[in-house]
């Protein structure tokens, strides 16, 4: 019998890996805001960057991870089902639309089954001591931190994290991609058959 389970719980130790959940972590964030190029550059970008803190899921491969093939790993956000209920509401509410029930329930649909192209989500779960609620990916930012950074960072929590567990790590790579890869042509192929 296969497991259900999307996760598996692993150690501080344990080497990063494409899926492990890291919640309440560090990033550096570009402060979005005109700039003067007539100054020094060095000091302009340093004026632009600031941290935040976010819950994100490792969404660079596996195979890159575990063969040392990559210095610095890409990092994507994900926010708890309520949570972005609640961002979802309010952006209802400034387009003049009603947040109705159904209309969420058709969101979450939507996003449960790819249709909304930014966003995926996870299940909830519970692993040992460790639980998770449904959580909303949204491909929109996408960040990358160095991995020694990200491994000294969990190795000095000495918590334990939730990985997922294939084939759901491949599903949320594959929504990834799915997102990145579209293309919208302005002009689509004249048809001569």
């Amino acid at each position: 019998m296969m497991n259900e389970s999307w996760y598996q719980e692993v150690s501080a130790n344990e080497r990063l890996t494409q899926g492990d959940i890291i919640l309440d972590c560090p990033l550096v964030q570009w402060v979005s805001k005109p700039v003067d190029l007539k100054n020094d550059y060095k000091e302009t970008l340093k004026s632009l960057i600031g941290v935040v803190r976010a819950d994100v899921v490792v969404i660079t491969q596996a195979c890159d991870l575990e063969q040392n093939k990559v210095s610095n790993v890409t990092l994507c956000l994900h926010l708890p089902l309520e949570e972005y209920k609640n961002q979802w509401q309010e952006a209802m509410n400034s387009k003049g639309q009603s947040p109705t029930a159904k209309a969420w329930t058709r969101t979450c649909e939507d996003i449960k089954n790819g249709y909304l192209w930014n966003l995926s989500m996870l299940n909830e779960g519970t692993v040992g001591g460790l639980t998770i609620t449904h959580r909303v990916v949204d491909f929109l930012d996408v960040y990358t931190l160095p991995r020694i950074f990200l491994e000294s960072l969990l190795q000095g929590r000495e918590q334990h994290r939730l990985r997922l567990l294939p084939p759901y790590r491949e599903h949320l790579s594959q929504a990834f991609a799915r997102f990145f890869m579209r293309v919208g042509l302005p002009t689509g192929i004249t048809k001569i058959w």
